[in-house]
């Protein structure tokens, strides 16, 4: 169509067909004597003054973008207005932090209610408060992430989510899945529970998940589990003891489980991964108060069954007994017996099945809805409109 498009990363190394990416490197680290609050703003001035200079490098080349697309969660958003001032900039604003009533405190077993731990939190988000005086607009994924922004940025905050290709995340009711090593296969229609998360840990229910297990499995003697995640750090903070959450919770339950049963599978490439998701009898999804996972969409578009934290992410999208199933994040018995139920009667949810895929098709599909409302807003702005 003819436009320009330039990237700008830390890492330069990535491929946009049809752009140009070029990278930026930080002038040097974070000095050791910063005030320990003030380190992380710090960490993303300098990532905002390093990109700054980029651009304005770019500037000086003749480049003057009439968009500028970027997220503001790591600084990059900071002084960019100030090279290119008649450039409409679009923000993406994933999340904004607070210290009670979302994702901090939310889960008893792991409270921190001092006041080293507010301060933290509180200072998180300096670095966006001045991104949403930069910005001409801003775009989050859900209703829910943007609520979390103060409210008067709410009538610049357009809410368009990242969408899903549901022409990959489909049914497929023949779908058969080898497992590597011990043999076993794993079809739709066979009593397969999976779990999914980048990483194994609390903020997405792993331990109340995990917890569940040895209820649901005595009480459904044929059933198996797909457990997919990686052991790193995730969003939430490490064990001090070093451990992962997979061995901690795997000592804390696993003598009761049969391992023949339940399969950790690590991180698998995307193919393997949707292949998961059609063969799932039930799938769970719980999270904190937090960023909601494309996993989630992506499972409600292969016709899984979800069983989903009643979380207002999560019940954003899931209305219960409509188009999934939704427990308290924290009764692990509920959570058994609604997947135990589920596996024995199959066929009373084939409807919820069902209209959960409808639900991603007609509100979150990439290509239908959410690509086309992107552009359109990108457009907007190139045209000077705002929201």
């Amino acid at each position: 169509m003819g436009h320009r498009v330039v990237a700008l990363g830390m890492n330069g190394q990535a491929v946009l067909p049809g752009g140009q990416v070029l990278s930026y490197a930080l002038s040097r680290g974070g000095a050791p004597q910063t005030h320990v609050l003030a380190s992380e703003f710090e960490a993303k001035t300098l990532r905002a003054e390093a990109v700054a200079r980029a651009a304005a490098e770019l500037k000086s080349q003749g480049f003057a973008p009439d968009v500028i697309c970027v997220h503001s969660g790591w600084g990059e958003s900071l002084f960019l207005k100030d090279v290119w001032p008649q450039a409409a900039m679009l923000s993406f604003l994933e999340y904004f932090y607070r210290y009670r009533g979302a994702d901090v405190n939310f889960d008893p077993e792991f409270q921190d209610d001092s006041l080293d731990a507010a301060a933290r939190v509180r200072v998180k988000n300096a670095n966006l408060m001045l991104a949403l005086d930069a910005m001409d607009c801003g775009l989050s994924p859900t209703r829910w992430q943007r609520d979390g922004f103060p409210e008067w940025s709410h009538p610049r905050i357009e809410v368009i989510h990242d969408g899903v290709d549901t022409a990959l995340a489909r049914p497929n009711p023949q779908a058969v899945l080898e497992s590597e090593g011990d043999g076993q296969a794993y079809r739709a229609g066979d009593e397969i529970i999976t779990f999914v998360s980048r990483n194994l840990e609390p903020y997405r229910g792993f331990h109340v998940f995990m917890r569940s297990l040895p209820r649901i499995l005595e009480r459904r003697p044929k059933a198996r589990v797909l457990i997919l995640g990686g052991e790193e750090k995730g969003y939430g903070p490490l064990r001090a003891d070093g451990k992962s959450w997979r061995q901690s919770l795997l000592e804390e339950v696993g003598p009761q489980l049969d391992p023949a049963r339940v399969k950790f599978l690590g991180q698998v490439p995307y193919a393997v991964y949707l292949g998961i998701l059609q063969v799932s009898a039930v799938h769970v999804y719980f999270t904190y108060p937090f960023v909601l996972s494309w996993s989630m969409l992506e499972a409600m578009s292969s016709g899984c069954l979800v069983v989903g934290s009643r979380t207002p992410p999560v019940e954003e999208v899931i209305r219960h007994g409509d188009n999934g199933l939704l427990v308290d994040f924290f009764d692990v018995n509920a959570l058994a017996d609604t997947v135990a139920q589920a596996l024995a009667r199959p066929g009373e949810f084939a409807d919820v099945r069902t209209r959960a895929r409808q639900t991603i098709v007609d509100r979150y599909d990439l290509h239908n809805i959410c690509l086309p409302r992107h552009i359109g807003l990108i457009e907007r702005l190139a045209k000077g409109q705002t929201l």
